[in-house]
């Protein structure tokens, strides 16, 4: 098998975990335990974290101040940052539907 191939399956299982996700995110409760259950420590912690990176660079906290606060690099905020430029990018439209 090819490592094309292999990029393939990858975005087919993703597929199906969107849509597990989508189905169960209905319950709170539920989404936090299969959130817990699918990732590890470290995977939650780390998303956590993301997210956090890209509300705070929503309100235009400088990235040292970020950084410091979350106890990362400023190379992982400046990853967020390049993200968030995307205008039809994920961030972008999480964002904009958490406002509505």
């Amino acid at each position: 098998m090819q490592i094309h191939d292999k990029k393939e399956h990858i975005w087919k299982y993703f597929d199906e975990l969107v849509g597990v996700v989508q189905k169960v995110a209905l319950d709170k409760r539920l989404l936090k335990e299969f959130l817990i259950d699918i990732l590890t420590p470290r995977e939650l912690e780390e998303i956590s974290k993301r997210w956090q990176i890209i509300k705070m660079l929503q309100s235009e906290t400088p990235h040292h101040k970020i950084a410091g606060e979350l106890h990362i690099g400023v190379g992982t905020v400046t990853r967020g940052s390049r993200e968030m430029r995307n205008k039809h990018g994920g961030f972008q439209l999480a964002l904009a539907k958490l406002r509505k």
